[in-house]
């Protein structure tokens, strides 16, 4: 067992909201705490204490508050900021939906959190009112910030003019944020992250980024990802930092972003590291400003990290988690040295890990000089979830006896304490930091009357990226002889969001399959053709 070389920070045994927001210095009250990347409207630290507070007695006032349930459905735009610490201000939890969802997966998400309110914008609101219509949430409750004929606005709420309530939970046990996530198989699942879980992983966080209230942060990461909730807004919050955001990635508005607004931090996903890197439009701006960027969600390349750092002129950093962590674990450190970028650095404080064997499942030990044995990571601290919301088989798998997360990731650890994630055991397909849940696609390929049976697997396309793909079984007759790669791809396309949707397919005989019924993916994996260009 290893654990942080850091030293043990002390987490306070308060709410976010408390811990964000009750020690707020006189000095810092009029220092902008978020600014709209696109309008460049700035909202400073007492403004949105006040908005937050006003947000939390209109919800309040109608009965929203510790035994309650409301959903978000919003891209990065200040508004979020309010509602979502409005929420917690009121004591109830928050259950952040993907803003690209359809109107079926907003509703699974809605019924399964048992959520009784649903806030997103105009842009959003048709799948949104058709998921809220089905789940029996009233136009009343169906709140659309930007203003909705029939709905009520945020303006309505802040402006309603009740006080904010006097709530009382206990931090530890309280869940503050229901996030989805399919953990190291099967389908999407609530991961009950607590008021202290969050709290936590700021303060773990802090001493290792430095982030400090001069920096600009450029918030691309979603807040509806738990890497962009915990990362970017709140500990952007908790350092009185200023917070930009942009509601969705286009690579000449984000570079536009940085120039007028002179951020400094960077928060960002393999991808637009790749752009950053390669694309010639970097050359027309000036991110001289910029003198660190983090990525994660995703592993970075080595290589690709490099050529990023020397592109911007800036250190370049690599993190690791998952959302049953809050979600982070593992950092370089900014001022690392003979840290390599293709790392993910160091156990974060107040953590401890271990790695298993992945055939014997006995401990490896840590090494007093080079690097170890590659192993299955686990994790344990005070930054991990409480369990799966209504699902203990899962969370009895993810989650032993001793306190110990199953990362479900296959990585080695220096003798000095530096990790490198080298492989994973899961089955999940991560596609420029999305996580994608085979078993999610093969349930919905399984209701196409053509399809007997599928199995989906992720495969690298030309570009290097993880990409579904089908393996599927014609069904005997008509609906399957009809069948082609195309129907395929429309039919998933048509009732997933974009990043889920199904990029190559293959049809087979039969899926491959164990004696006890379980997809045998690795055989299908040996079998995957060459990348398509």
């Amino acid at each position: 067992m290893f654990s942080s070389p850091f030293p043990a920070v002390d987490i306070p045994d308060v709410s976010l909201y408390e811990y964000l927001f009750g020690a707020l210095a006189e000095q810092d009250l009029d220092r902008v705490a978020v600014v709209d990347g696109t309008s460049g409207a700035e909202t400073s630290y007492r403004e949105l204490r006040d908005r937050i507070n006003a947000l939390a007695g209109a919800v309040a006032a109608q009965g929203l508050g510790v035994h309650g349930v409301a959903a978000i459905l919003c891209p990065n735009i200040p508004a979020f900021t309010v509602v979502f610490h409005g929420l917690l201000r009121a004591g109830a939890t928050v259950t952040p939906i993907n803003s690209l969802y359809t109107a079926d997966e907003i509703e699974k998400q809605l019924t399964d959190a048992g959520a009784t309110w649903l806030f997103t914008v105009s842009a959003l609101l048709p799948a949104a009112r058709e998921a809220a219509d089905r789940v029996g949430i009233g136009a009343e409750r169906l709140v659309v910030l930007d203003g909705a004929e029939g709905h009520p606005s945020l303006t309505d709420l802040l402006t309603a003019g009740a006080p904010a309530p006097d709530v009382s939970f206990d931090p530890a046990t309280h869940i503050a944020v229901l996030p989805y996530s399919s953990g190291t198989t099967g389908r999407p699942k609530g991961v009950m992250l607590s008021h202290r879980n969050l709290v936590a992983n700021v303060e773990q966080s802090r001493g290792l980024l430095k982030v400090t209230p001069e920096d600009r942060l450029l918030a691309l990461l979603p807040f509806f990802h738990i890497y962009g909730l915990t990362v970017l807004l709140n500990l952007a919050l908790r350092e009185r930092a200023r917070l930009v955001t942009i509601p969705r990635f286009d690579l000449a508005e984000f570079l536009r972003m940085i120039q007028d607004h002179k951020c400094s931090y960077l928060f960002i996903a393999p991808p637009v590291a790749v752009a950053l890197s390669k694309h010639p439009m970097v050359a027309d701006y000036d991110v001289s400003s910029v003198h660190t960027t983090l990525s994660g969600a995703a592993p970075l390349d080595g290589e690709l990290g490099a050529r990023l750092a020397e592109r911007l002129g800036c250190r370049v950093l690599q993190g690791y988690g998952m959302t049953e962590m809050s979600p982070v674990s593992h950092l370089i450190p900014v001022d690392a040295t003979d840290v390599p970028v293709s790392s993910v650095g160091y156990t974060v404080p107040n953590m401890e890990c271990k790695l298993l064997d992945p055939a014997t499942g006995e401990e490896i030990e840590v090494p007093t000089e080079g690097t170890s044995a590659p192993g299955h990571l686990l994790c344990r601290g005070p930054n991990v979830m409480l369990g799966y919301l209504n699902r203990p088989e899962e969370t009895a798998d993810t989650l032993d006896a001793d306190g110990f997360l199953h990362t479900g990731d296959i990585a080695t650890v220096r003798a000095d304490g530096v990790v490198t994630v080298v492989d994973r055991l899961k089955e999940l397909i991560k596609y420029k930091g999305y996580q994608i849940a085979p078993a999610e696609l093969e349930a919905l390929l399984l209701t196409h009357p053509g399809i007997a049976d599928a199995a989906v697997i992720g495969t690298a396309d030309a570009d290097g990226q993880e990409v579904p793909m089908a393996f599927v079984v014609r069904q005997p007759g008509p609906d399957g002889e009809a069948l082609d790669e195309g129907a395929v791809q429309d039919f998933v396309a048509a009732r997933v969001a974009p990043f889920k949707k199904v990029r190559r397919v293959e049809f087979i005989d039969a899926v491959p399959k164990s004696s006890s019924g379980k997809i045998l993916r690795r055989m299908l994996k040996t079998a995957q053709p060459a990348p398509q260009a």
